[in-house]
C-alpha cells in the first residue's frame, strides 16, 4: 500500500522528508503528471478558431511581456471585481491576456460561462483604450498559452494544476486563491517557496463568511501585476530553475521516474 502524489520531491522537498521517515503509508511523488496534448476536435471549428486566433494574437507580442489572467474552468467574479482587474490592468500598461468568465447565478453549480459583449461590464471605454496591449478572451488553452514565449506571468487561483503547468514551462504565477485549497497551495508558492508574488492572500486572517465582499483593489491588484512582470527578478530565476528541476524529475534515473519504479516494485511483491 501507499500514496501516489501528483508533485516532485525537488519541489516539495520539505514535505516529502516527513513522510520518508518509515512511520507512515510509503509516499510515491511521480510527478508532475501534467496534459500538455488536449485534442480540441471534438469541440468543433469553433474551437479551434479560438485557438488558432489566441495564438496569431500572441505571435504579434514581444517575448516575456504578456501577462495572462485565468482562474480555472470555474473561477470567475462579480462585476465590481472585473472593473477594479480592468482598472488595474490599463494603470499597469503591461500587456495583458485575460480569461474573462461571467460568474453563474449564485446558488448553482455550473461552469462560468463568456461575455458576448464584455463591454457591458468592464469600466468605460478599456477596450478602445487597451486595444493595442490587451486581448480579451473566454475560454482559454491554458497550456498553449502558458507555452507560448510572449507570456511572461500568470495571474491565477492557483489550483494544483495550473500550479504545475506555469513551473512546466517556467512562468512565475501571482497568487490570487479562491476557494478550497488554493490558499494553502498559494501560500506554499509566495511564502514557503519563493516562486510566486501576492495579488490576495487571506491566510493572515479568518476565512470570511460566504456572504462577505473579499473585494480586491485595483491598487493590489496593479501592484502584483507589477511585480511580477519585472525582468530579471530572483522569483523569475527561481521558478526557471524549477522548471528544469520537474523535467528532469521525470527523465530516466529522475526522482519521479525512480519513485514510480519504486512503486511498481511494491505493487509486484
Amino acid at each position: 500500500m501507499g500514496v501516489v502524489v501528483n508533485t516532485f520531491l525537488e519541489l516539495e522537498s520539505h514535505v516529502m522528508s516527513s513522510f520518508f521517515d518509515g512511520l507512515t503509508l510509503p509516499i510515491y511523488p511521480v510527478g508532475p503528471i501534467l496534459r500538455l496534448q488536449r485534442d480540441e476536435g471534438d469541440k468543433g471549428l469553433d474551437r479551434a478558431r479560438e485557438k488558432e486566433e489566441i495564438k496569431k494574437w500572441l505571435d504579434d507580442q514581444p517575448p516575456s511581456s504578456v501577462v495572462f489572467l485565468c482562474f480555472g474552468s470555474m473561477g470567475s467574479f462579480d462585476e465590481d471585481q472585473l472593473k477594479e482587474i480592468s482598472k488595474a490592468l490599463e494603470h499597469s500598461g503591461h500587456r495583458f491576456l485575460w480569461s474573462l468568465r461571467r460568474a453563474p447565478p449564485k446558488g448553482t453549480i455550473v461552469f462560468p460561462s463568456g461575455y458576448d459583449n464584455p463591454k457591458e461590464i468592464l469600466t468605460d471605454g478599456f477596450l478602445d483604450r487597451t486595444s493595442m496591449l490587451g486581448k480579451i478572451i473566454g475560454w482559454a488553452p491554458q497550456t498553449d498559452i502558458l507555452a507560448h514565449p510572449a507570456v511572461g506571468g500568470f495571474v491565477s487561483h492557483c489550483g494544483w494544476n495550473s500550479i504545475l503547468e506555469s513551473l512546466w514551462f517556467g512562468v512565475p504565477i501571482a497568487a490570487w486563491p479562491i476557494d478550497g485549497e488554493q490558499q494553502l497551495n498559494a501560500f506554499q508558492m509566495v511564502v514557503e517557496l519563493g516562486l510566486g508574488v501576492e495579488i490576495k492572500l487571506d491566510y493572515r486572517k479568518d476565512f470570511l463568511s460566504d456572504d462577505e465582499v473579499k473585494m480586491v483593489t485595483a491598487e493590489e491588484i496593479e501592484r502584483g501585476i507589477n511585480s511580477l512582470m519585472q525582468s530579471n527578478s530572483e522569483i523569475k530565476r527561481k521558478v526557471k530553475e524549477m522548471s528544469e528541476k520537474s523535467k528532469k524529475a521525470l527523465m530516466e534515473s529522475g526522482s519521479s521516474h525512480t519513485s514510480f519504479g519504486h512503486f511498481i516494485d511494491n505493487l509486484m511483491s
